[in-house]
């Protein structure tokens, strides 16, 4: 089986911490649950050095299940992932936004992809 082709640039890496499960992102300096400080690929070389940390970080123990996702860059300069189960890793329990990292880090442009990228927008919804 071969290994599966990389996402789309821009990407950041997620994870699962190893011993709480809480999603995490890589920063420039470590792993962070706020997915502001994420450092996103704009090119091959840091892809490759994100992937690098999350091989490393695997086998220290330190994670599980990391990998690259594409994501689009909000007005407020946050990633924000292109796809739905990240977004929703991103952001916590979606029947409640008082919950999560949605209510723990308050960034809009997780909440509403919209905001972050119009061609996800959905017409006639906010």
């Amino acid at each position: 089986m071969s290994a599966p082709a990389r996402p789309p640039l821009p990407a950041m890496l997620l994870a699962n911490h190893l011993l709480d499960g809480d999603v995490v992102f890589r920063t420039a300096t470590g792993w962070s649950r706020n997915p502001a400080e994420a450092l996103v690929a704009a090119d091959d070389a840091t892809a490759a050095a994100l992937e690098a940390a999350g091989k490393a970080a695997f086998a220290a123990q330190e994670v599980v299940d990391a990998y690259l996702v594409d994501v689009a860059i909000g007005p407020d300069g946050v990633p924000v992932p292109r796809h739905f189960r990240e977004r929703f890793k991103t952001l916590g329990p979606t029947n409640r936004p008082d919950l999560g990292k949605q209510a723990e880090f308050g960034t809009p442009a997780l909440a509403n992809p919209a905001l972050a990228n119009p061609a996800l927008a959905v017409p006639g919804k906010a």
